[in-house]
């Protein structure tokens, strides 16, 4: 039996740089189809694939940064005034659904209430309602959060439903 290994991504690339206003010299764009797509030339920027539609044929380089950079403006500002409130489902309600488009299973919500077990090889399998998820599976369904943060609250079984008291703290070497 072999087992292959795969390696996760170093934590500095876990956050991603982020992208800016731009000046013309510090991008490439590209044209394809109806769309442009915006690189920077620093590194660690994802592209920026921007939908314009036919008018794209009679744009310059700098009409296309110009709309670019009005998105993110829009985004930056929308940002600004976002509050987010985690959504719970009640208890009794499904958490999670199959999703067969995407063949997985996907939150209903922004909590789950889960358990954490092993199986006969004793390898995680996270308890969601009444299925349990291997940890590809589990790993699988948090893409549909990818690029979203991620708190994990380990409570005991009975109390998977209540938020915990909650101290900021080094922990003691006896915990």
């Amino acid at each position: 039996m072999s087992a292959s290994v795969r390696i996760a991504r170093p934590i500095d690339l876990m956050k991603r740089k982020k992208r800016y206003i731009a000046r013309l010299d510090e991008v490439i764009i590209t044209r394809e189809s109806e769309a442009a797509v915006i690189q920077y030339k620093e590194s660690g920027i994802t592209a920026t694939h921007l939908a314009i539609g036919p008018e794209i044929a009679a744009m310059t380089d700098d009409e296309i940064l110009k709309r670019h950079n009005e998105c993110l403006r829009a985004q930056a500002e929308l940002a600004a005034s976002y509050r987010h409130v985690a959504v719970e489902v009640p208890l009794g309600s499904p958490q999670i659904e199959y999703e067969p488009r995407s063949r997985q299973w996907v939150p209903r919500s922004n909590v789950l209430r889960c358990l954490i077990n092993s199986d006969e090889d004793n390898r995680a399998v996270v308890g969601i309602d009444d299925h349990e998820l291997d940890a590809e599976a589990f790993s699988r369904m948090l893409t549909v959060y990818a690029g979203w943060g991620l708190r994990i609250e380990f409570v005991p079984e009975d109390d998977i439903h209540r938020r915990p008291a909650l101290e900021v703290r080094e922990p003691d070497e006896k915990e």
